[in-house]
């Protein structure tokens, strides 16, 4: 299989729902063998609007 990168900015608005996702996401993930290779730590906006957290999957 062919690999691939997801990055993706996560605004999370609802922490109880946002589990609810991460649960679901998990078996997708471990089905397709996705690995966690970086979750954003601090980070400094040059412009534009901010961003929650950035994840690369």
């Amino acid at each position: 299989m062919l690999k691939g990168y997801w990055i993706a900015r996560v605004d999370v608005r609802d922490a109880e729902g946002y589990k609810d996702y991460v649960a679901a996401a998990k078996l997708a993930f471990d089905r397709f063998g996705a690995k966690f290779l970086a979750r954003g730590g601090e980070h400094e906006k040059a412009e534009g609007p901010g961003r929650g957290r950035n994840v690369i999957i």
